[in-house]
Protein backbone atom coordinates (compact mmCIF):
# COMPACT_ATOMS: atom_id res chain seq x y z
CA UNK A 1 0.00 0.00 0.00
CA UNK A 2 1.41 3.42 -0.94
CA UNK A 3 2.60 5.44 2.07
CA UNK A 4 0.24 8.34 1.29
CA UNK A 5 -2.78 6.04 1.17
CA UNK A 6 -1.72 4.33 4.38
CA UNK A 7 -1.31 7.69 6.14
CA UNK A 8 -4.75 8.86 5.01
CA UNK A 9 -6.33 5.60 6.13
CA UNK A 10 -4.62 5.78 9.53
CA UNK A 11 -5.73 9.40 9.94
CA UNK A 12 -9.30 8.52 9.01
CA UNK A 13 -9.39 5.62 11.45
CA UNK A 14 -7.95 7.81 14.19
CA UNK A 15 -10.56 10.49 13.51
CA UNK A 16 -13.34 7.91 13.67
CA UNK A 17 -11.93 6.59 16.94
CA UNK A 18 -11.77 10.09 18.41
CA UNK A 19 -15.35 10.82 17.35
CA UNK A 20 -16.54 7.57 18.91
CA UNK A 21 -14.65 8.44 22.08
CA UNK A 22 -16.11 11.96 22.09
CA UNK A 23 -19.64 10.59 21.82
CA UNK A 24 -18.98 8.16 24.66
CA UNK A 25 -17.32 10.56 27.13
CA UNK A 26 -19.82 12.52 29.21
CA UNK A 27 -18.97 16.15 30.00
CA UNK A 28 -20.10 17.95 33.20
CA UNK A 29 -21.85 20.68 31.20
CA UNK A 30 -25.36 21.81 30.29
CA UNK A 31 -26.56 23.87 27.36
CA UNK A 32 -28.65 27.03 27.22
CA UNK A 33 -30.37 28.17 24.02
CA UNK A 34 -33.03 30.72 23.00
CA UNK A 35 -36.50 29.67 24.12
CA UNK A 36 -40.02 30.74 23.09
CA UNK A 37 -41.07 34.38 23.33
CA UNK A 38 -44.72 35.24 24.07
CA UNK A 39 -46.62 38.48 23.61
CA UNK A 40 -48.19 39.36 26.96
CA UNK A 41 -50.76 41.44 25.08
CA UNK A 42 -51.82 38.52 22.91
CA UNK A 43 -52.88 34.90 23.17
CA UNK A 44 -51.04 31.70 23.98
CA UNK A 45 -52.51 28.23 23.65
CA UNK A 46 -55.78 29.69 22.35
CA UNK A 47 -56.52 32.06 25.25
CA UNK A 48 -55.41 35.55 26.29
CA UNK A 49 -52.23 35.64 28.35
CA UNK A 50 -53.65 38.41 30.55
CA UNK A 51 -57.26 38.01 31.67
CA UNK A 52 -58.72 40.91 33.68
CA UNK A 53 -62.25 40.98 35.06
CA UNK A 54 -64.04 43.45 37.34
CA UNK A 55 -62.28 46.46 35.83
CA UNK A 56 -62.54 48.28 32.50
CA UNK A 57 -59.83 47.27 30.04
CA UNK A 58 -58.67 48.71 26.73
CA UNK A 59 -57.45 47.14 23.48
CA UNK A 60 -53.67 47.18 23.03
CA UNK A 61 -51.62 46.86 19.86
CA UNK A 62 -48.02 45.94 19.22
CA UNK A 63 -45.92 43.53 21.24
CA UNK A 64 -44.69 43.39 24.83
CA UNK A 65 -43.00 40.01 24.64
CA UNK A 66 -41.60 38.08 27.57
CA UNK A 67 -38.60 35.90 26.67
CA UNK A 68 -37.31 32.53 27.84
CA UNK A 69 -34.27 30.26 27.77
CA UNK A 70 -34.23 26.55 27.05
CA UNK A 71 -31.89 24.40 29.16
CA UNK A 72 -30.93 20.74 29.09
CA UNK A 73 -32.43 18.60 31.85
CA UNK A 74 -30.76 17.85 35.18
CA UNK A 75 -30.37 14.17 34.34
CA UNK A 76 -29.02 14.76 30.84
CA UNK A 77 -25.26 14.71 30.41
CA UNK A 78 -23.78 16.17 27.24
CA UNK A 79 -21.10 14.17 25.51
CA UNK A 80 -17.80 15.76 24.54
CA UNK A 81 -18.84 16.27 20.90
CA UNK A 82 -22.05 18.07 21.92
CA UNK A 83 -20.14 20.27 24.35
CA UNK A 84 -17.60 21.30 21.71
CA UNK A 85 -20.37 21.98 19.19
CA UNK A 86 -22.21 24.07 21.79
CA UNK A 87 -19.09 26.12 22.52
CA UNK A 88 -18.67 26.83 18.80
CA UNK A 89 -22.36 27.60 18.12
CA UNK A 90 -23.09 31.32 18.21
CA UNK A 91 -26.65 31.15 19.55
CA UNK A 92 -26.05 28.54 22.27
CA UNK A 93 -24.14 28.68 25.53
CA UNK A 94 -22.46 25.79 27.33
CA UNK A 95 -22.17 26.23 31.11
CA UNK A 96 -21.07 23.95 33.98
CA UNK A 97 -23.91 21.62 34.95
CA UNK A 98 -23.77 22.85 38.57
CA UNK A 99 -24.54 26.38 37.39
CA UNK A 100 -28.08 25.31 36.49
CA UNK A 101 -28.50 22.52 39.02
CA UNK A 102 -26.42 23.35 42.12
CA UNK A 103 -25.95 20.96 45.04
CA UNK A 104 -27.20 17.97 43.10
CA UNK A 105 -30.65 19.50 42.59
CA UNK A 106 -32.93 17.20 40.60
CA UNK A 107 -34.93 18.32 37.59
CA UNK A 108 -38.14 17.87 39.60
CA UNK A 109 -36.81 20.10 42.39
CA UNK A 110 -35.67 22.72 39.88
CA UNK A 111 -39.05 22.66 38.13
CA UNK A 112 -40.88 23.11 41.44
CA UNK A 113 -38.62 25.99 42.45
CA UNK A 114 -39.08 27.66 39.06
CA UNK A 115 -42.86 27.26 39.33
CA UNK A 116 -42.87 28.95 42.74
CA UNK A 117 -40.70 31.80 41.47
CA UNK A 118 -42.96 32.19 38.43
CA UNK A 119 -46.04 32.39 40.65
CA UNK A 120 -44.40 34.97 42.90
CA UNK A 121 -43.30 37.03 39.89
CA UNK A 122 -46.91 37.17 38.70
CA UNK A 123 -48.06 38.49 42.07
CA UNK A 124 -45.32 41.13 42.15
CA UNK A 125 -46.11 42.13 38.56
CA UNK A 126 -49.75 42.75 39.49
CA UNK A 127 -48.80 44.76 42.57
CA UNK A 128 -46.20 46.85 40.70
CA UNK A 129 -48.59 47.64 37.84
CA UNK A 130 -51.49 48.59 40.10
CA UNK A 131 -49.26 50.70 42.36
CA UNK A 132 -47.98 52.57 39.31
CA UNK A 133 -51.60 53.23 38.34
CA UNK A 134 -52.45 54.45 41.83
CA UNK A 135 -54.83 51.53 42.47
CA UNK A 136 -54.73 50.42 46.15
CA UNK A 137 -53.61 46.87 46.90
CA UNK A 138 -53.98 45.37 50.38
CA UNK A 139 -50.91 43.47 51.56
CA UNK A 140 -49.91 41.50 54.64
CA UNK A 141 -47.05 39.31 55.85
CA UNK A 142 -47.59 35.57 55.82
CA UNK A 143 -45.77 32.36 56.63
CA UNK A 144 -44.42 31.36 53.23
CA UNK A 145 -42.79 28.02 54.09
CA UNK A 146 -42.17 25.91 57.19
CA UNK A 147 -38.99 23.85 57.40
CA UNK A 148 -39.58 20.16 58.09
CA UNK A 149 -38.33 19.15 61.55
CA UNK A 150 -38.05 22.78 62.73
CA UNK A 151 -39.58 24.19 65.95
CA UNK A 152 -42.34 25.82 63.88
CA UNK A 153 -43.49 22.59 62.25
CA UNK A 154 -47.04 21.84 63.35
CA UNK A 155 -47.29 25.22 65.13
CA UNK A 156 -47.27 27.56 62.15
CA UNK A 157 -48.54 26.78 58.65
CA UNK A 158 -48.03 28.20 55.17
CA UNK A 159 -50.54 30.98 54.63
CA UNK A 160 -50.85 32.01 58.28
CA UNK A 161 -50.92 35.81 58.52
CA UNK A 162 -48.27 37.13 60.92
CA UNK A 163 -49.70 40.13 62.75
CA UNK A 164 -46.94 40.59 65.32
CA UNK A 165 -43.94 38.95 66.98
CA UNK A 166 -43.64 39.39 70.74
CA UNK A 167 -46.27 42.10 70.51
CA UNK A 168 -44.38 44.15 67.92
CA UNK A 169 -46.38 44.68 64.73
CA UNK A 170 -44.94 43.14 61.57
CA UNK A 171 -44.98 45.38 58.49
CA UNK A 172 -42.51 43.64 56.14
CA UNK A 173 -41.33 40.01 55.77
CA UNK A 174 -37.86 41.03 56.93
CA UNK A 175 -39.29 42.21 60.26
CA UNK A 176 -39.96 38.62 61.30
CA UNK A 177 -36.34 37.46 61.23
CA UNK A 178 -35.17 40.66 62.94
CA UNK A 179 -37.59 40.12 65.84
CA UNK A 180 -36.86 36.40 66.19
CA UNK A 181 -33.09 36.89 66.23
CA UNK A 182 -33.39 39.30 69.16
CA UNK A 183 -33.74 36.11 71.19
CA UNK A 184 -31.09 33.61 72.14
CA UNK A 185 -31.51 29.99 70.97
CA UNK A 186 -33.75 28.16 73.43
CA UNK A 187 -35.83 31.18 74.37
CA UNK A 188 -39.53 31.45 73.56
CA UNK A 189 -40.95 33.74 70.93
CA UNK A 190 -44.66 34.54 70.55
CA UNK A 191 -46.30 34.86 67.12
CA UNK A 192 -49.71 36.51 66.88
CA UNK A 193 -51.32 35.11 63.75
CA UNK A 194 -54.52 34.84 61.77
CA UNK A 195 -54.68 31.13 60.85
CA UNK A 196 -54.56 30.42 57.10
CA UNK A 197 -58.03 28.81 57.12
CA UNK A 198 -59.58 31.84 58.82
CA UNK A 199 -57.86 34.19 56.38
CA UNK A 200 -59.07 32.17 53.37
CA UNK A 201 -62.65 32.11 54.71
CA UNK A 202 -62.59 35.87 55.33
CA UNK A 203 -61.31 36.58 51.81
CA UNK A 204 -63.99 34.35 50.29
CA UNK A 205 -66.69 36.18 52.28
CA UNK A 206 -65.26 39.59 51.41
CA UNK A 207 -64.57 40.52 55.03
CA UNK A 208 -61.48 41.29 57.12
CA UNK A 209 -60.19 38.44 59.25
CA UNK A 210 -60.15 39.39 62.94
CA UNK A 211 -59.74 36.09 64.81
CA UNK A 212 -56.12 35.90 66.00
CA UNK A 213 -54.15 33.31 67.94
CA UNK A 214 -50.96 33.53 69.97
CA UNK A 215 -48.46 30.76 69.19
CA UNK A 216 -45.50 30.28 71.51
CA UNK A 217 -42.43 28.60 69.95
CA UNK A 218 -39.09 27.73 71.52
CA UNK A 219 -36.32 28.94 69.24
CA UNK A 220 -33.47 26.73 68.03
CA UNK A 221 -29.90 27.52 66.98
CA UNK A 222 -29.16 28.11 63.31
CA UNK A 223 -26.81 25.84 61.40
CA UNK A 224 -24.66 28.79 60.34
CA UNK A 225 -20.98 28.71 61.15
CA UNK A 226 -19.84 31.14 63.83
CA UNK A 227 -22.32 32.72 66.20
CA UNK A 228 -25.58 30.80 66.42
CA UNK A 229 -28.73 32.74 65.65
CA UNK A 230 -32.16 32.02 67.07
CA UNK A 231 -34.54 30.59 64.46
CA UNK A 232 -37.96 28.96 64.38
CA UNK A 233 -37.73 27.45 60.88
CA UNK A 234 -39.99 29.55 58.68
CA UNK A 235 -39.60 31.94 55.79
CA UNK A 236 -41.92 34.95 55.62
CA UNK A 237 -43.49 36.37 52.48
CA UNK A 238 -46.21 38.73 51.35
CA UNK A 239 -49.77 38.05 50.22
CA UNK A 240 -52.15 40.50 48.58
CA UNK A 241 -55.80 41.17 47.95
CA UNK A 242 -56.55 42.85 44.64
CA UNK A 243 -59.61 45.04 43.97
CA UNK A 244 -60.34 43.05 40.80
CA UNK A 245 -59.17 39.83 39.18
CA UNK A 246 -55.99 39.59 37.13
CA UNK A 247 -55.11 36.12 35.84
CA UNK A 248 -51.95 35.28 33.91
CA UNK A 249 -52.38 32.21 31.73
CA UNK A 250 -49.06 30.85 30.55
CA UNK A 251 -48.12 27.18 30.90
CA UNK A 252 -44.72 25.47 30.77
CA UNK A 253 -42.81 28.57 31.87
CA UNK A 254 -40.89 28.98 35.12
CA UNK A 255 -38.66 31.40 36.99
CA UNK A 256 -39.11 35.06 37.92
CA UNK A 257 -37.73 36.79 34.83
CA UNK A 258 -41.05 37.64 33.11
CA UNK A 259 -42.14 39.95 35.93
CA UNK A 260 -41.38 43.23 34.17
CA UNK A 261 -43.16 42.29 30.93
CA UNK A 262 -46.23 41.01 32.79
CA UNK A 263 -46.40 44.29 34.75
CA UNK A 264 -46.19 46.33 31.55
CA UNK A 265 -48.84 44.18 29.86
CA UNK A 266 -51.22 44.66 32.80
CA UNK A 267 -50.57 48.42 32.78
CA UNK A 268 -51.25 48.58 29.03
CA UNK A 269 -54.53 46.66 29.33
CA UNK A 270 -55.77 48.99 32.07
CA UNK A 271 -54.98 52.27 30.26
CA UNK A 272 -56.31 53.79 27.01
CA UNK A 273 -54.08 53.72 23.93
CA UNK A 274 -51.04 51.57 23.25
CA UNK A 275 -47.82 51.66 25.29
CA UNK A 276 -45.74 50.54 22.31
CA UNK A 277 -47.38 52.61 19.59
CA UNK A 278 -47.70 49.36 17.63
CA UNK A 279 -43.97 48.56 17.80
CA UNK A 280 -42.47 45.15 18.63
CA UNK A 281 -40.91 45.44 22.07
CA UNK A 282 -39.53 42.47 24.01
CA UNK A 283 -37.74 42.32 27.32
CA UNK A 284 -36.96 40.57 30.55
CA UNK A 285 -36.33 41.26 34.22
CA UNK A 286 -37.62 40.39 37.65
CA UNK A 287 -39.81 42.92 39.40
CA UNK A 288 -40.64 43.51 43.04
CA UNK A 289 -43.78 44.98 44.60
CA UNK A 290 -42.31 48.48 44.39
CA UNK A 291 -41.53 48.21 40.67
CA UNK A 292 -37.76 47.69 40.92
CA UNK A 293 -36.36 45.63 38.03
CA UNK A 294 -33.75 42.97 38.83
CA UNK A 295 -31.23 41.00 36.73
CA UNK A 296 -31.82 37.59 35.18
CA UNK A 297 -29.78 34.76 33.68
CA UNK A 298 -29.29 33.88 30.02
CA UNK A 299 -29.60 37.44 28.72
CA UNK A 300 -27.65 36.64 25.52
CA UNK A 301 -30.07 33.82 24.67
CA UNK A 302 -33.09 36.03 25.28
CA UNK A 303 -31.95 38.84 23.01
CA UNK A 304 -31.30 36.34 20.22
CA UNK A 305 -34.72 34.72 20.66
CA UNK A 306 -36.44 38.11 20.69
CA UNK A 307 -34.72 39.35 17.53
CA UNK A 308 -35.49 36.11 15.69
CA UNK A 309 -39.19 36.74 16.36
CA UNK A 310 -38.96 40.30 15.05
CA UNK A 311 -38.35 42.46 18.13
CA UNK A 312 -36.99 45.95 17.42
CA UNK A 313 -36.41 46.99 21.05
CA UNK A 314 -35.41 45.00 24.12
CA UNK A 315 -36.01 46.21 27.68
CA UNK A 316 -32.88 45.13 29.55
CA UNK A 317 -32.30 45.11 33.33
CA UNK A 318 -29.56 47.63 34.16
CA UNK A 319 -27.38 44.94 35.76
CA UNK A 320 -27.54 42.84 32.56
CA UNK A 321 -26.72 45.68 30.15
CA UNK A 322 -22.95 45.15 29.91
CA UNK A 323 -23.27 41.42 29.15
CA UNK A 324 -26.08 41.94 26.64
CA UNK A 325 -24.26 44.73 24.81
CA UNK A 326 -21.22 42.57 24.11
CA UNK A 327 -23.06 40.67 21.40
CA UNK A 328 -26.23 42.56 20.45
CA UNK A 329 -28.19 40.97 17.58
CA UNK A 330 -28.25 43.18 14.49
CA UNK A 331 -31.34 45.38 14.33
CA UNK A 332 -32.13 45.17 18.06
CA UNK A 333 -31.87 48.20 20.36
CA UNK A 334 -31.11 47.36 24.00
CA UNK A 335 -32.80 49.75 26.45
CA UNK A 336 -31.52 50.05 30.01
CA UNK A 337 -34.22 49.95 32.71
CA UNK A 338 -34.02 49.87 36.51
CA UNK A 339 -37.68 50.36 37.40
CA UNK A 340 -41.12 50.09 35.85
CA UNK A 341 -41.08 53.90 35.59
CA UNK A 342 -37.92 53.65 33.45
CA UNK A 343 -39.64 51.13 31.19
CA UNK A 344 -42.75 53.29 30.82
CA UNK A 345 -40.59 56.30 30.00
CA UNK A 346 -38.70 54.34 27.34
CA UNK A 347 -41.96 53.11 25.83
CA UNK A 348 -43.22 56.70 25.65
CA UNK A 349 -40.07 57.66 23.71
CA UNK A 350 -40.56 54.71 21.33
CA UNK A 351 -44.23 55.58 20.89
CA UNK A 352 -43.41 59.21 20.10
CA UNK A 353 -40.48 58.40 17.82
CA UNK A 354 -37.89 59.90 20.17
CA UNK A 355 -35.48 57.00 19.79
CA UNK A 356 -32.41 59.22 20.21
CA UNK A 357 -33.50 59.82 23.80
CA UNK A 358 -33.55 56.11 24.69
CA UNK A 359 -31.11 55.04 27.47
CA UNK A 360 -29.36 52.31 25.50
CA UNK A 361 -27.06 49.65 26.95
CA UNK A 362 -23.29 49.77 26.47
CA UNK A 363 -20.53 47.31 27.31
CA UNK A 364 -19.88 49.42 30.42
CA UNK A 365 -23.46 49.02 31.63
Amino acid sequence: MPRRTATMLASTLMLIALLCLGVTIKAPYSEMSPGPTVNTLGEHGGEPVLQISGRKTYPASGHLNMTTVRVTGADYRMNLVEAVYGWLAHDNKVVPHDTLYPDGKTEEQSTQENAEEFSQSQESAKVAALKELGIPVRSWVIVSTVVKGSPAEGRLHAGDVIKSVDGTAVEEPGDVAKLVTKHKPGENVVFTIVPAKEQAAAEKAGRTATATEDVRIRTAASDDSGAKRAIVGISAGTDHTFPFTVDIKLADVGGPSAGLMFALGIYDKLTPGSLTGGKFVAGTGTIDDDGKVGPIGGIEMKTVGAREKGAQYFLTPADNCAAAAKDTPSGLTLIKVGTIKDALGALADIREGKTDALPTCTTKG
